[in-house]
């Protein structure tokens, strides 16, 4: 007989706790923990939370996360700080992010950059898929492609026209950053390839586009909504199904000739990986909530975005989503950023 399955006498009590002790790891939450996380849930939150945007103060991603906060901290009655960790191509903040406690006291601002760096930094320190979940998502907004005012361009076929006939200098803000990656998605479908002008973000293009120095940018919307306005570019499409309220004479690409130059700028709130879900899903239905409210999507409006409220499952589905499309044209383009 084998010892090991024999319990008698004096050690039957301490075999049974053995067992009942395995079986409980081997469920995953005892039922102490699980009521705790439940009673955290509840109270959270219980002390400040610190949101981290990896990306300079101002920003567009700075101003929705500072919305967020703001809405939130008067609903909760607790500060939201919100941490501006810019630099690395925004892996600097997503990092401290993953290898912070999985208490839901730190969050994460994310956008499309972050499903396109999974492919761009192959070697980072953390793994966007792995160490950090995704909550909500909040808001997005789409590309306006411009170029200068007096430039004969007058629409996308005139555009790839164009650079087919002569090599046309297209500007972003950075590479690898979503105007580069649309711009690339516009010479793939386009089969056209431009001059790709790499700036240290979207207002030292535009002051060039302005000036003539490059010929079209594939821009961030916020970014060129005043200059368009203003007169002193010209919006030769924007990259969605249907044409934006804040610029209806503007065609949508769909209209323009190009119904798969659909790009969204999005951005959204991830935590780090084992946090609680019950904290998780009390953060998304708090954050889908106020975007409901009717002034919050107003103001979110008025900075050119949409409110884009998806949260749990089909908010992590939509960042898988996003990082196979831009890898498969990341490694088509042979895209890098140094």
């Amino acid at each position: 007989m084998d010892r090991r399955l024999t319990c008698s006498g004096r050690r039957r009590f301490s075999c049974a706790l053995s067992a009942l002790t395995a079986a409980i790891a081997l469920s995953g939450l005892s039922p102490i923990r699980a009521a705790a996380q439940r009673n955290a849930a509840t109270n959270y939150p219980e002390k400040p939370i610190r949101y981290v945007v990896p990306f300079a103060a101002g920003g567009l991603t700075d101003l929705i996360a500072r919305l967020v906060g703001q809405q939130l901290a008067e609903e909760w009655k607790k500060p939201i700080i919100v941490d501006n960790k810019p630099g690395g191509n925004a892996n600097i903040g997503a990092d401290q992010v993953a290898k912070a406690p999985p208490d839901g006291y730190t969050w994460l601002a994310v956008t499309l950059t972050h499903a396109s760096n999974v492919t761009l930094f192959p070697t980072l320190p953390f793994n966007m898929q792995k160490d950090l979940v995704p909550v909500v998502r909040v808001a997005s907004s789409p590309m306006v492609v411009v170029v200068p005012a007096n430039s004969p361009i007058t629409s996308l076929k005139d555009l790839a026209v164009g650079a087919q006939k002569s090599r046309l200098n297209a500007g972003s803000s950075g590479n690898g950053t979503p105007p580069h990656l649309t711009l690339a998605l516009f010479e793939s479908q386009s089969k056209t390839s431009f001059t790709h002008v790499p700036y240290k973000g979207g207002a030292p293009s535009m002051t060039d586009l302005i000036g003539g120095q490059i010929d079209v940018v594939f821009s961030n919307f916020p970014e060129s909504l005043a200059f368009v306005k203003s007169g002193k570019l010209r919006a030769l499409a924007v990259t969605t199904r249907e044409r934006h309220p804040l610029l209806p004479d503007v065609p949508a690409v769909a209209e323009a000739g190009y119904p798969d130059l659909i790009v969204e700028n999005w951005t959204g709130l991830m935590m780090p990986a084992g946090t609680p879900r019950t904290i998780v899903d009390k953060v998304a239905t708090s954050v889908s909530r106020m975007l409901a409210s009717e002034t919050v999507r107003n103001r979110i409006i008025a900075a050119g975005f949409a409110p884009a409220p998806q949260d749990g499952p089909p908010f992590a589905e939509y960042f898988s989503s996003e990082v196979t499309r831009w890898a498969k044209l990341i490694k088509e383009k042979h895209i890098r950023v140094e």
